[in-house]
């Protein structure tokens, strides 16, 4: 990367669209530099260790009532130029676009948290002592997967005079422990990378693949459920793309009704961007604050850039994402809360033989205490929209089922298919209870992340066996 920084940058793309594209051409432009590492292991010893140092920049014009985008990571001064001149020339060639809303106009920026320097700076051998506990704490069980650190700072500048800068952090494990062909998986990430323990995370994914040894084969059928945080960041993430999107809401293929009672009244979600260490700007330099999308189980919004704010007669919510004329605006860092579990009981702690291990924490123990019968589900994958308007969704449990009988977890279970409405699952009544504690589970797309509690639910309906 040349010695400019990000926003000098920024603002040299912005004034080449004005000189290129005429006084009447419209601009915004992001660039951001990402420092991302990646320490990866497998058969229990570490095989790679990567880094890189990456410079994007994306750049949206609108001139002559068309609209184009492009972006690129050359940015000497012949590379920037090229990126505004065949961006203008795709404007001209595109069709008019009689919705655009206009550039932000220049408004200060919530102030972002402070990012920790230590997690931006780490170093190989910091990530490879959390995999050396990983694996010592696997107790001998071949062990596999990553620790990562990602460092992003981001500056915006458009033809309006508005301006913004920010900058994010975050450290993530994700590890497996296997033994005799069944898996165990421990997962987290934080806007710290001490924050992450490999030794607790090996015991916990070591335990699980104990526990999942010999399962069983159960019928289809509908079944009550304890979802572990990363099952319950699978719900999170679809009903944020799907059902809290201002676009599809526009387009009526969002569940979501502003003012009706939607959910089970313990649940509430937020989107909450600046509750870790993330930027205070979205891709139009709108400011980033928290939105309560569900209070108390009704639902109160939805996510909306400038684009379809103007549709609604709203004001952004600072939601835009690129490429969001197609996709739409997603609030992207959903936390899940509400009321919470009872006290651990005697049941709840209690496991029997092959089964001894498969609750690694003491919320999901209080919510399996509760549970006459039915499945523990360690996560959801594969999973894929049927029907967008009611989120039917189908997919496969993964790493790990459970039977609980009378409180107990009694034995493993073989993985299942499932096909289930997301907002029916968490409707009124549906909802038995929820953990204390809302484990941030690693980002499944750039920037993004679920706070999610462990979930009991009265029924989720399951297909068949995986291989069906």
């Amino acid at each position: 990367m040349s010695a400019r920084s990000e926003p000098e940058l920024a603002g040299q793309v912005v004034e080449l669209v004005r000189r290129l594209g005429g006084p009447n051409a419209q601009a915004e432009a992001v660039v951001t530099r990402a420092d991302l590492a990646l320490t990866r292991f497998a058969n229990s010893g570490i095989h790679q260790n990567v880094s890189e140092s990456t410079v994007g920049v994306r750049l949206r014009v609108h001139v002559d009532g068309r609209t184009a985008a492009g972006g690129g990571s050359v940015v000497t001064a012949d590379g920037l130029s090229a990126l505004v001149e065949r961006t203008l020339t795709a404007a001209r060639l595109c069709p008019p676009d009689p919705g655009w809303p206009g550039l932000a106009p220049p408004v200060p920026t919530p102030d972002a948290p402070p990012v920790d320097e230590a997690t931006a700076h780490a170093e190989p051998d910091q990530r490879a002592d959390r995999v050396r506990a990983f694996v010592a704490a696997a107790g001998g069980l071949s062990t596999a997967g990553y620790c990562r650190t990602a460092h992003r700072s981001s500056a915006f500048a458009n033809s309006a005079g508005h301006s913004a800068y920010g900058r994010s952090v975050e450290a993530a494990m994700d590890g497996i422990a296997r033994r005799d062909g069944a898996d165990g998986v421990a997962r987290r990430s934080a806007d710290r990378l001490s924050d992450l323990d490999g030794a607790e995370l090996g015991a916990q994914a070591a335990a699980k693949a104990q526990a999942a040894a010999d399962p069983v084969e159960l019928p289809p059928g509908h079944y009550e459920v304890v979802f572990e945080p990363a099952a319950v960041a699978d719900l999170l993430q679809n009903l944020s793309f799907y059902g809290f999107n201002g676009k599809r809401y526009a387009e009526r293929q969002s569940f979501a009704v502003p003012g009706a009672a939607q959910f089970d009244r313990a649940v509430t979600l937020v989107d909450d961007p600046l509750g870790g260490s993330g930027l205070p700007f979205d891709a139009e330099g709108t400011g980033r604050r928290a939105l309560t999308l569900v209070e108390a189980g009704s639902t109160r919004s939805v996510a909306h850039d400038r684009r379809t704010a103007a549709e609604a007669g709203a004001e952004s919510t600072g939601h835009a994402v690129a490429g969001g004329a197609t996709w739409g605006p997603m609030p992207r860092n959903l936390r899940l809360t509400g009321a919470v579990a009872g006290p651990v009981s005697a049941a709840g702690r209690s496991t029997t033989g092959a089964a001894a291990g498969a609750v690694v924490d003491a919320d999901t123990a209080a919510l399996v205490a509760g549970v006459r019968r039915g499945l523990l589900v360690t996560d959801l994958w594969y999973t894929r929209v049927l029907d967008p308007k009611s989120l039917v969704v189908t997919g496969l449990t993964r790493n790990g089922v459970w039977l609980i009988e009378d409180g107990t977890v009694v034995r493993a279970v073989r993985d299942l298919r499932f096909t289930e409405s997301y907002p029916r699952a968490l409707g009124p009544g549906a909802v038995l209870g929820l953990g204390a504690r809302a484990v941030r589970q690693p980002e499944r797309v750039d920037g993004a992340w679920w706070a999610a509690p462990s979930l009991r639910l009265a029924s989720w309906h399951f297909t068949g066996g995986a291989s069906g």
